[in-house]
């Protein structure tokens, strides 16, 4: 039996090897995009960082609950993760090398961390969109692509990209402000 869309989650529960192969061939471009978006330009190892990605995935199948649309979000979380985890790596081993003098580079980082936890926020924010909205605000946001990119890859047109998108913004604007409003009371 080959793994499916539809079967995949509970052959790698399995531990069917079909099943990892079908994983990385349908998320390892998203996997790559979310470990480069953290790691940027550090000295640490992004192509480790996938296949420890995958690993995980692997080893712990058997915690995640749900289906093929929330497994993307938790490979994603995973990819987060571990790539917070090899920056950590990297830059104690940085600090290791050369002495004391990164800190401000080290306390940029941080800021851009809490910039990346902004953008967990919104991920959060855009599970309240609709799976095509969903795919075209990350295909936009956090993998770079133009609209054109996108409609392409949607097969729909760029206009109904650029509508969506729109539409989009005013939804979770509308979403961000209450949740902020939540936080603040």
């Amino acid at each position: 039996m080959k793994s499916t869309e539809k079967n995949f989650i509970r052959r790698l529960k399995r531990q069917k090897e079909d099943a990892i192969e079908f994983v990385i061939d349908t998320y390892m471009p998203v996997v790559k995009a979310v470990v480069w978006k953290v790691l940027g330009p550090t000295d640490a190892d992004h192509e480790e960082c996938v296949s420890d990605v995958f690993l995980a995935v692997w080893d712990h199948a058997d915690q995640f609950e749900g289906d093929a649309s929330e497994f993307k979000k938790w490979i994603c979380m995973v990819a987060k993760y571990k790539a917070i985890d090899a920056y950590r790596r990297a830059m104690k081993r940085k600090g290791r090398e050369h002495g004391m003098e990164d800190l401000t580079f080290i306390q940029d980082r941080q800021d851009v961390l809490l910039v990346k936890e902004e953008q967990e926020e919104l991920l959060m924010a855009m599970s309240q969109l609709s799976e095509v909205d969903r795919d075209i605000f990350t295909m936009k946001y956090f993998l770079e692509m133009s609209n054109g990119e996108i409609a392409e890859s949607l097969n729909v047109t760029k206009a109904s990209v650029d509508n969506r998108l729109y539409r989009g913004k005013k939804k979770l604007s509308a979403v961000l402000k209450n949740e902020w409003k939540e936080e603040c009371v």
